[in-house]
């Protein structure tokens, strides 16, 4: 376990058949993905402004009750909607609002431009006639969610070209490599380190010395992906786990494997079986909102169900801030789900964002069970990373 603080030719003219209607839709998908793409900040903005509105749990915009939400009560309005949403949707920083909140001239500038803002998001599509956001607002928030992980973990080399492996029950030992954080130490090849360390004129093997057997891979590999998306979660935590799973989806499929997702609050709300569709797989993640309790019973029996029944690598990456509060008994619940998926080929890892006592014990069950790894971690920035270490781990 591990702690830590993804033709054909012609020879003769055939007869053209002029079809009428529209393309509206694929026009649209073009134009906001050649926006993002030329960084056009206007563009970019509303994007984030209705990932950060998923993200705090709602789904609609409505100027005047956000106004009044603002001016009764400052303190519960920015916790209802968060600071980036606040500053994306008024143009002022969260502190400047709190403290100019109840001078009238400000409260008339406050409201022109929330409506203004909001006014926009309609007139271009991203909102529908009752402020809801609309499939082009989702799409443009996912693409906005998707451009900017790449830009992030690219210049880290955290997504290039990587060798495909599997974990030592699916294949047999090959050539050794260096040893990485990650690696069981059940791989390291003691020969090979030994020797390395002599040629280097080592008197005693040095951690840079270990080298541990890499295992060629016999078939796919399927990952799903399972997220928690509580009340808890709500912000910057699922902002950074939905991340994660872009990145995941990203990578596992340029590996030519396949990622699946599960969406799990009180109720399991998403559920996709692994596919190589990315553009299906960003789009329901960037859509996934907060909802209010745990229940990981329900969502370990959903990954059962979604695997393949081929032989392939199954894995299962649980994500969450909690253990799970449904259930007359929930964690044995939890554990007895967990014996059942290792019994079907799963192996399940676990990442806990600040896990008390309590759960980080069942935790260690789960991941025991699973024959994964257990990570547990304060800070969600880096989460995209620890995700695919993961995947590197199994895959």
């Amino acid at each position: 376990m591990i702690y830590f603080d993804s033709s054909q030719n012609f020879d003769e003219k055939d007869g053209i058949e002029e079809l009428k209607g529209s393309l509206s839709t694929q026009n649209a998908e073009d134009k906001l993905m050649r926006s993002v793409l030329e960084n056009d900040r206007e563009t970019i903005d509303k994007g984030k402004l209705i990932a950060d509105s998923i993200n705090q749990g709602l789904q609609s915009f409505t100027p005047d009750l956000m106004y009044q939400q603002l001016v009764k009560n400052y303190s519960m309005a920015s916790h209802i909607y968060g600071p980036s949403l606040l500053k994306l949707a008024t143009g002022y920083h969260p502190d400047y609002i709190k403290k100019n909140i109840n001078i009238p001239e400000f409260r008339k500038e406050l409201k022109f431009r929330i409506e203004k803002n909001i006014e926009k998001l309609k007139d271009e599509g991203l909102l529908d006639s009752s402020s809801d956001i609309s499939e082009k607002g989702y799409e443009l928030a996912s693409l906005v969610m998707y451009f900017e992980e790449l830009d992030k973990l690219s210049p880290k080399g955290i997504l290039g070209e990587k060798i495909h492996r599997k974990a030592s029950v699916y294949g047999s030992k090959e050539s050794s490599r260096a040893y990485k954080k990650g690696d069981r130490y059940r791989d390291i090849a003691i020969k090979q380190s030994a020797k390395l360390a002599i040629r280097r004129g080592h008197d005693s093997l040095d951690k840079k010395d270990l080298q541990v057997f890499e295992r060629q891979s016999k078939g796919q590999t399927c990952v799903i992906y399972a997220l928690d998306a509580s009340g808890s979660m709500k912000g910057n935590k699922i902002d950074a786990c939905k991340r994660a799973g872009i990145a995941l989806a990203y990578k596992a499929i340029h590996e030519n494997d396949k990622v699946g997702l599960i969406v799990f609050g009180s109720e399991i709300r998403t559920t996709i079986e692994p596919t190589s569709d990315f553009t299906f797989l960003l789009r329901n993640i960037a859509a996934a909102r907060a909802s209010r309790q745990t229940d990981f019973k329900a969502t370990l029996n959903k990954a059962i169900e979604l695997f393949p029944y081929d032989h392939v690598t199954k894995h299962l990456i649980l994500i969450t801030d909690a253990m799970p509060t449904i259930g007359e008994e929930p964690e044995k619940e939890t554990i007895k789900e967990a014996s059942m998926a290792r019994n079907k080929g799963i192996t399940i890892s676990l990442i806990g964002i600040n896990l008390d006592e309590k759960g980080r014990k069942l935790a260690e069950k789960i991941v025991e069970l699973g024959n994964g790894k257990l990570y547990v971690i304060k800070d969600v920035k880096d989460v995209d990373r620890i995700v695919l270490e993961d995947y590197y781990s199994i895959s």
